[in-house]
Parts: C-alpha cells; structure tokens; sequence
C-alpha cells in the first residue's frame, strides 16, 4: 500500500493557527505509514488591492489546490476564531469545493478541526463546530478527540472533545504550550491511525 497522505490545510493570519497545524502534522508523521501534507490558503484582497498570487505564498507551505483534497487519505482543517466562526479565506476555499461535492472525492475519508483563539471564551467550540459542517456536507467522518487523552481534564489553553485548540492572547504571541501540543499531536495520530484502518 502506498503512503497515507493526510492533508493539513489552514488558515492562519499572526502565525498561530499555523504553529498548531505543525503539531497536528508532527503527530500524522509520528504514525508508520501516514504522512502530512501541509496546505494553506491565500488572504482575500479588497478588489481595490492588488491581487494575491494565488499559486504560490510568500512563506510557509503551498496553497491548497483542489487536487489536495482528492488525493488525500484524510484531512485536518484549521483556522483562526472570526467572531465565533472559520476566517473568510478558509471559508471562501471550501466554498470552491462543489465540484469535489458533486463527485463525492471526499465521502468516507476522515477528518479532524483545529483552531487558535485570543480569548479563552473567544469561541473555540463554535469555530470548530462551524468547520466540521462543510466536512458533513462532503460525508466526511468527523474524529475529535477522546477522554483518553488526560490532557483534556486539565488544559488551561485551548483543546476540547471536538478538536484541538490553542489560545494564542489578546496580543496572538502566546506560544502552543506542552499542553496544546500534545493534543494536537494525539489528534494528528488519531487521524492518522484512522485513514490506515479505513484504507485497509
């Protein structure tokens, strides 16, 4: 069987989303077998604002394509808390997805959500839960993460049953502690560990 590719793909705008997105990575690669595929998407521009080079970013990983998501095994979508919701960039990839709807690429395929708030109660949950409906749409199978993870009776930053987390301060320079790393990096493995059972 060839590699399990599992595809991270985030928005982030301070740098957060993304330093989570690479714990998420790092536990998909600690799995035999699977591997990450990192993707992010562009910022959107006003139409008075030159325009973003939609083919490659200035650092980090490349943009996200559509073929991303149908080569991939599995996926773990990220974005930062925009009043309670995913950030419009993220919102405005998926919303190019209907071709991948139409030809159920994703159906069956399993997958996870992650975000980074400046808040405690800055709305984790509620982002969370607003990325896991496009997943639904697609007939994706949503993974969290369990109460076997000890980490989630005594996280003082971000992590929940419904993905993982980060608070990030009203600044955004808050580090992922060991905490939120962890977590990240359970749920990465499980996403991983998941893709390989459901390929087998």
């Amino acid at each position: 069987m060839t590699m399990t590719e599992i595809l991270v793909l985030y928005y982030s705008r301070h740098g957060a989303t993304r330093e989570l997105a690479r714990c998420i990575a790092r536990g998909i690669d600690e799995t035999a077998g699977a591997q990450a595929r990192l993707r992010t998407v562009p910022v959107l521009v006003a139409a008075n604002e030159a325009s973003v080079n939609q083919a490659i970013p200035d650092d980090g990983p490349p943009y996200a394509t559509l073929a991303d998501l149908r080569e991939c095994h599995g996926l773990a979508l990220g974005s930062p808390t925009r009043f309670g919701n995913m950030a419009a960039p993220l919102k405005a990839f998926l919303d190019g997805t209907s071709s991948e709807w139409l030809a159920g690429s994703l159906i069956g395929k399993p997958a996870c959500v992650f975000t980074s708030t400046g808040s405690p109660h800055g709305g984790q949950e509620s982002t969370l839960l607003s990325m896991m409906l496009p997943l639904l749409h697609h007939g994706m199978i949503l993974l969290g993460i369990p109460y076997s993870e000890p980490g989630l009776y005594s996280t003082a930053g971000g992590g929940s049953p419904y993905g993982a987390g980060h608070l990030a301060g009203g600044d955004g320079k808050r580090g992922v502690d060991a905490a939120e790393q962890a977590l990240a990096r359970a749920l990465g493995r499980r996403l991983a560990e998941t893709a390989l059972k459901l390929r087998a």
